[in-house]
């Protein structure tokens, strides 16, 4: 072999080195490549909160107020219970006097019609009832402190009927009585006053119902959503985002009723007829 063909056969040689070289590489690569982990996923995006609205009061009702508590019968401790039937009477006049001067659309003229003739058809009853109640005063009160004293318990009776929310109910409440007025006989009316009375108090316990839903319904959206400060929240029709829970109003308290007596009986003579009183403008009893 000459010198020549002795260079060539180290050259190849050399190529076939460098080749089994470069695959052993590749395959190193390669196995080295199929042991490594891959890398980890990215974190879950932020828990996205859907929030119903907060729970609003019933009829436009003030965020926060007192309502009458119930006795253990489940019965309101309104201004109208556990009283006398000459207080009832009286407090049925005052109810109705308030539909009268409040429920003034046109659909509601029948109250007013209603509650002239009220006043002249059972005018006996009701100075009977008037005459009953001021003796039953003076039994616990004496002169001038008397008349305060059902005065200011009248003031309640007036105020109780007038609360805001409550109008429409109570104007709808007030035109029955107007209807069913009109077959009730004077001598039969004092006993059907715990029926009207009670008509014209239901919107009111209605509300009073609806209004401590609201405030259940508050205290477990509050318990459930309102400790988180910023929520993430889904758009919804309405309510894009959530902040903290707005602070409440001031409390408002209705007027509760004071102490009364059940009625004594007094006989006397039927007084005069009473005048229409005119129209006042009653303040809130604080």
């Amino acid at each position: 072999m000459n010198q020549g063909n002795e260079m060539t056969v180290i050259e190849q040689g050399r190529r076939r080195l460098s080749l089994l070289a470069g695959s052993a590489v590749a395959v190193t690569l390669a196995a080295l490549a199929g042991c490594a982990k891959p890398p980890p996923p990215p974190p879950p995006p932020p828990p996205v909160v859907v929030i119903p609205p907060m729970p609003a009061p019933p009829m436009g009702a003030p965020l926060n107020m007192v309502t009458p508590p119930k006795a253990e019968d489940g019965t309101r401790q309104t201004v109208n219970r556990g009283i006398s039937t000459s207080q009832t009477v009286w407090n049925f006049r005052s109810a109705y006097n308030v539909a009268a001067l409040n429920c003034v659309e046109a659909e509601y003229t029948p109250i007013l019609d209603g509650y002239k003739r009220f006043l002249t058809v059972y005018d006996q009853s009701l100075d009977r009832a008037s005459n009953e109640i001021d003796a039953s005063f003076r039994t616990q009160h004496t002169g001038r402190a008397a008349i305060v004293a059902r005065e200011t318990y009248q003031t309640q009776v007036y105020n109780f009927f007038s609360l805001p929310p409550v109008d429409s109910g109570f104007c709808k409440a007030a035109m029955e009585v107007s209807a069913e007025l009109m077959t009730v006989d004077p001598t039969q009316f004092e006993a059907w006053s715990y029926t009207g009375l009670a008509k014209l108090e239901a919107p009111f316990k209605a509300f009073f119902d609806a209004y401590d839903q609201y405030r259940a319904d508050l205290a477990a959206w509050q318990s459930r959503y309102g400790s988180n400060g910023l929520i993430i929240v889904r758009p919804t029709s309405g309510q894009a985002s959530a902040g903290p829970v707005p602070t409440p109003v001031a409390t408002q308290t209705l007027p509760q009723p004071q102490p009364l007596s059940q009625a004594q009986t007094v006989t006397q003579a039927p007084a005069q007829p009473q005048a229409v009183q005119p129209t006042i403008t009653l303040p809130t009893v604080q």
